[in-house]
Formats: C-alpha cells, structure tokens, sequence
C-alpha cells in the first residue's frame, strides 16, 4: 500500500516560502520596535527580497512537488523554465518597488504605517512568486488571491486620502468581481472533467459527455473572462488610471509590472497548458482583446494633457494598459502556432524588458514627485537642467518602451512579438500594432523631448545639487544598468525564455 504521506521538496518552495515568512518576521518585529526604529523594517524586507531572489539559481528547473500519491507525474506545484522566469521578475520587480518603497515611507510623514505595509507587500510578493508555479486551478486561484488581496489595502493605506480610497475601492470591486467569474468558470471546468490539475484538465476536456460539453464550454469562457479582468485587458481596464494615481507611487509601480506578470502568467497556464484544445476559442478573443486593449491603452495616453495633475502617473498608467495589449499578442498567437511554447517565450522576453524600464520609468516618476507633488508631465520640463543622468536615463527608459535605439530592449522585444503574430498567420494583428507603435511614438517622444527642453524657469540649483536617497539611486542605478546591458545583448533574454518552458 503505498504511503499518503507528502513528501516536500522544500528547495522548490523556497521563493513564495521565504518572502511569506520574511514577511511574518517583519509583522512580528513592528510589535516590539521603537517608532523610531521603524524604518529598519524596510531594510529587513529589502534584504529578504533580495535573498529569495539569490535562491533562484539554485533551482535546476526540474522539480515538482504536492504531486498525487498514485501519480508522480501530475503535481500541484512546479518549479519548471515557465516558473523561474515569472518567479525572477516578480521577485526583482519587488525587491525594485522595495527600494521605491523605503523613500516613500520615509517622506510620506507617517501617513503610512511599515510594519503594515511590509507585512502587506511582502504576503502579495510571496502569492506572485507562487502562481506561476501553480499547476492546479485550486492553487492557481489562491496564489491569484494572496498576491491581489494585499494590493487592495496597500492601494488604500494612505491615512486621510480621499484618491486612495476612491482607488482601492475600483480596484476591489474590480478585482472580486473578476475573481468571481474565474471560481464560476473553474467550478463548471472541474465538474465537467472531475479534476483541478492542469494537465488533466487538458486531456479530459477533450472527451467530455455530451450533456456537459455546454458546461464545460461556458465554464471555459467564464475562466477566460476573469483572467482578462486581472490583466487589465479592454473592457476590464477601467480601474487602472484612477488606482495608480491613487496608490501610492511604489505600489503603482509594483501593480504596472508584478500585477501583469501575476494575470498573464495565470492566464498563460489556463489557456496553454489547460486547455489547448480549446485553442479555436480562446486564440482568436484573445487575438480581439490584444488589438482593443493596445489601441485603448496608447490613444488614452495620448489623450493625457502635460498640465493636468498627476498626468505622468495617468500616462504611465495608460502606457501600461498599452502594453498589456502587446503582451497579449503571442499568447493569442500560441493558439495557432504548431509551437506555443516559442509564442510563449516572446511574452516573458517582453514581460522582462516592460518589468525593467517601466520600473526605472516609476523611479524617475519617484523622484520628480518628491520636488513637485501633483507629478505632472509638464514638471519634467528641463529636468535634463536641473539632473543631466536622471534625465538621460527617463529618455532611455521612455525610448525603450517606444521602441526606439538606443533602447535595443525595446526594439528586440517588440520585434519578437511581431515574429510571434506572423508566424502564426495573424498579419491583421501584427498591423493593428504597428500602428499602436507609431500612436505610441508620439507620447513617449513628445515626453522625452521635454526633458531636454529649456526650462520655463532657472533650475535651483540648491536643488539640483541635493544628493538622492541611496535606496531611490539603487533603483535607478539597477534598472539603468539592468536595461543597457540588455540592449547590449537582447539576444540572451529570448535564449532564456524560448527553451523548455514546460
């Protein structure tokens, strides 16, 4: 008889496992410290996230765990090529927002409580690190709830703003009613096949009775739907602008690239792994969705006026929205492609280049709003006066995402999702984004051409000479050096993220 005991490979746990526990350590510390001593929460947090990042290389990609007693082969947890790349940008992306994070709280006048905040932050980093090893919709739906249930309080956690109130409350409602619709979809999936495991999934909905195909059907589009709601494709990306001029900016920050990579690595498992033979339904919605999505994102940025306040988070916001659209493109191509996994492999090479210039982008955005509170589009006029290398970097990270030299990230990155439509037979997509790339231009250029403008009044020079935190430089620095050096050598991210996913 074999033994019902589970066996745990605890190396393969260790990311989600160390951030939540670094997380219960920091909630327990907040007890016992001075108000004075509070910021070293920060510090604490900053290191666990850059621990856990470290214990990534340890990992071969070929470990599983929590698999079935009388099957080893099908397991709720798996550490695969997919789930280290997912798990590396989440992990960098926080470690990045951490960073943002410890000036901010350092500035925001006790309006933000650190033990709580960590606490929350690092309980969302330990559930983003977890989805994408999710090899079951039960787990996979947990994993999606311990990473957004914490973004709703760090949205609103702001004492006394009316905005971060007014964003939280878009951003929950949104985000249950999302959740809702996925638990109705996977319940009518797990009754018409009887099992939650992904792989299972895959080759039981295959031969489902007549009487239940309908159900599964259904079941299928509602599990699509709630996924579309997280990764805030059109017409679900209604909450986006107001919740991350709301939030405060390092969380706006955290939810513009660990939110996305969380709703597109979910929807990446559902859609390539659970159900490719649904493929015929769910390649072309989501071929629509990324065409709508990209186009609403860049012409409501576009729409963003420079003197409005807030209008730099507001066109990072819509930026964003954007460039969901793209990432969206080679999965919907996976759907008619003989090879997913290389369609596949173009969305996390995108995901790492959008992960670390949006975050730069975020920093610069960090340290503007520090001088000039309503952070708008016009007070970056003469920034290139005031700080020649934060200047330089906001235009590199803005040519980046534009996709224009010297942001080679950018341009490679684009190019590979082009490929990826192409080559599975979806030219009417690849012209939609060209154009979307051209709208683009405009917004990106139009920013960055402000930066070297003359300033409307003589630069302080009292100012420019103030030296920046050293947690807000080490953003900086990291994603600046993070973005050249692959632009010096796209090449090695696509080698990374085309080769044995699965």
């Amino acid at each position: 008889m074999s033994s019902l005991v589970q066996s745990v490979d605890w190396l393969a746990i260790a990311p989600p496992t160390v951030a939540a526990v670094v997380g219960l350590v920091v909630l327990v510390a907040d007890l016992f410290l001075a108000e004075s001593r509070k910021p070293v929460l920060g510090w604490i947090a900053v290191a666990g996230l850059a621990a856990t990042l470290m214990l990534l290389p340890l990992l071969d990609a070929d470990r599983s765990t929590f698999c079935l007693v009388g099957d080893t082969e099908v397991c709720s947890y798996t550490a695969d090529r997919f789930t280290l790349v997912i798990q590396f940008l989440v992990l960098g992306g926080a470690l990045l927002s951490a960073l943002l994070s410890v000036t901010a709280l350092k500035d925001s006048g006790k309006r933000l409580p650190e033990g709580e905040y960590w606490f929350l932050f690092l309980s969302s980093a330990a559930g983003a690190a977890l989805l994408p090893a999710s090899r079951d919709l039960a787990t996979l739906v947990v994993a999606l709830e311990v990473a957004s249930l914490p973004a709703f309080a760090l949205v609103g956690l702001r004492h006394g703003d009316r905005r971060s109130s007014e964003a939280a409350l878009k951003f929950f409602l949104s985000s249950v009613t999302a959740t809702a619709v996925s638990l109705l979809g996977i319940s009518f999936v797990y009754a018409a096949t009887g099992t939650l495991h992904l792989t299972r999934v895959a080759e039981r909905i295959q031969d489902v009775d007549g009487q239940l195909a309908t159900l599964a059907q259904t079941g299928v589009v509602l599990t699509l739907v709630g996924f579309a709601f997280k990764t805030a494709a059109v017409p679900f990306h209604f909450w986006v602008p107001d919740t991350y001029v709301g939030a405060p900016l390092p969380i706006a920050a955290y939810l513009s690239v660990i939110g996305k990579a969380v709703g597109f690595s979910g929807l990446i498992l559902v859609t390539v792994v659970a159900l490719p033979s649904y493929a015929d339904a769910w390649a072309p919605a989501l071929a629509v969705l990324a065409a709508l999505t990209m186009t609403a994102g860049n012409v409501g940025a576009l729409r963003q006026q420079s003197t409005r306040a807030y209008s730099a988070v507001r066109l990072l916001a819509w930026s964003s929205v954007g460039q969901a659209g793209y990432l969206l493109v080679p999965i919907a191509a996976a759907g008619y492609s003989d090879d997913p996994e290389k369609s596949v492999g173009s969305t996390l090479a995108y995901a790492l280049m959008y992960g670390a210039v949006n975050l730069g982008a975020f920093a610069v955005a960090a340290l503007v709003g520090r001088a000039h509170r309503l952070n708008r589009v016009a007070d970056y006029r003469g920034l290139y006066a005031a700080r020649p290398l934060t200047a330089l970097l906001m235009g590199f990270f803005l040519l980046c995402l534009a996709g224009l030299p010297p942001g080679v990230i950018g341009l490679f990155a684009k190019v590979t999702v082009f490929a990826a439509a192409v080559h599975a037979g979806l030219g009417w997509l690849a012209v939609v984004m060209a154009v979307n790339v051209v709208i683009a231009l405009v917004y990106y250029l139009r920013w960055t051409a402000l930066l070297f403008r003359a300033p409307e009044t003589a630069p302080d020079g009292e100012a420019a000479a103030h030296r920046l935190p050293a947690p807000l430089t080490a953003a900086l620095a990291l994603t600046g050096v993070l973005g050249i050096a692959l632009s010096g050598a796209p090449q090695l991210v696509l080698r990374f993220t085309e080769t044995g996913l699965f």
